[in-house]
């Protein structure tokens, strides 16, 4: 199979047609991230609208409990107003608003999730092989885990507030991937042809989509700590700052998220290391040749592992473990952003 992977010649009008779905979906979830940033900034304007109705309700009760000790005093029959009427309903129906820009950002989300999709499939088909054989398409079906994990998260929970977070770097990668890491589709290299591509690069890359959300998350910890941390601060001086951060969990929560989510990169990781060394021991006889790809593909998983034992055993939550998680994502860019690109070795594959 992999011997006709080699002989394939590279349907071009297929690759094309990839192309322009890479461009259809970066188009389409700038558009998500519109969206998602007209959400956000729209909170604060939500939340004193709700703050509005809650007291004219309250306002309401009190004149109604009011009209009904006066009325029972003058010995007549008291009868408070029914809650189910059409106006009760209407205060209930509008107590938590439609977000319409949220559901636009989550539409154009899922609109531009399966272009991405088609882009990689169209790209598989146009070699005849799957899409993992240089940078471009390593970039590509990352991005595409991104959205897929993002979007299947979305089913059991509501996670609009994170869409934002999510589809920007996205549309970052697929910018890169047109633009700077856009390699001619070709046949495979003959040390890539075998079926462990497959295993090794695909939960490789899955694992990456995860600890890219669970950084992104990080980075909203840090600040909606700081907010919470400066909260009094900017009470006594009369306001606050970045309310549409409002919008989205405590800090806690947010740290409780990354850590999730860390806890299931994590084995994906382990799992990588290992079958990668037993792939090179398949196509180059040894299972570890000190290669900068595996050092640093050691390094990183050295470095999660410090993670989650130091929140096992030591405790650490909040910044100190925090601060460990973006070292961690910091060797994972250097690994695929540098190592990748400019270091000479045995997997040297980028196409650039």
């Amino acid at each position: 199979m992999m011997s006709a992977m080699s002989d394939h010649v590279a349907n071009q009008a297929l690759n094309t047609l990839s192309t322009h779905f890479l461009w259809a979906s970066a188009a389409v979830l700038t558009l998500a991230m519109l969206a998602f940033t007209l959400d956000l900034a729209g909170y604060p304007a939500r939340e004193a609208r709700a703050k509005e109705r809650a007291e004219a309700r309250a306002k309401t009760l009190e004149g109604a409990v009011a009209e009904t000790a006066s009325t029972g005093s003058r010995g007549g029959t008291a009868v408070l107003p029914a809650t189910g009427g059409s106006d009760a309903a209407g205060d209930d129906t509008d107590e938590v608003e439609k977000r319409q820009w949220a559901g636009i950002g989550m539409s154009l989300s899922w609109l531009g999730g399966l272009l991405l999709v088609a882009c990689v499939v169209f790209r598989s088909w146009s070699v005849a092989r799957p899409p993992l054989g240089n940078m471009y398409e390593f970039a590509a079906v990352g991005a595409m885990f991104v959205m897929i994990a993002f979007l299947g998260w979305s089913l059991r929970k509501d996670v609009r507030w994170l869409g934002l977070f999510v589809v920007g770097p996205v549309v970052l990668v697929e910018m890169l991937c047109a633009l700077v890491f856009y390699t001619a589709a070709s046949s495979l290299l003959p040390s890539l042809k075998s079926p462990w591509l497959v295993i090794h690069v695909t939960v490789a890359t899955l694992g990456i989509a995860l600890f890219t959300i669970a950084f992104s998350v990080t980075i909203l910890y840090f600040i909606q700590m700081w907010r919470e941390d400066k909260a009094q601060e900017w009470q006594e001086e009369g306001g606050t700052r970045f309310r549409f951060m409002d919008a989205l969990p405590k800090s806690d929560v947010l740290d409780r998220t990354a850590y999730g989510l860390l806890i299931v990169a994590f084995p994906l990781w382990t799992f990588t290391l290992i079958a990668g060394a037993i792939w090179a021991q398949k196509a180059w006889g040894h299972y570890w040749t000190w290669d900068p790809k595996e050092v640093w593909t050691l390094v990183i998983w050295v470095v999660y592992a410090a993670y989650l034992h130091a929140r096992l055993t030591a405790g650490w939550s909040g910044k100190k473990a925090a601060y460990i998680s973006l070292v961690g994502f910091a060797c994972i860019l250097v690994n695929y952003m540098i190592v990748n690109v400019y270091f000479v070795g045995m997997h040297s594959y980028s196409g650039m």
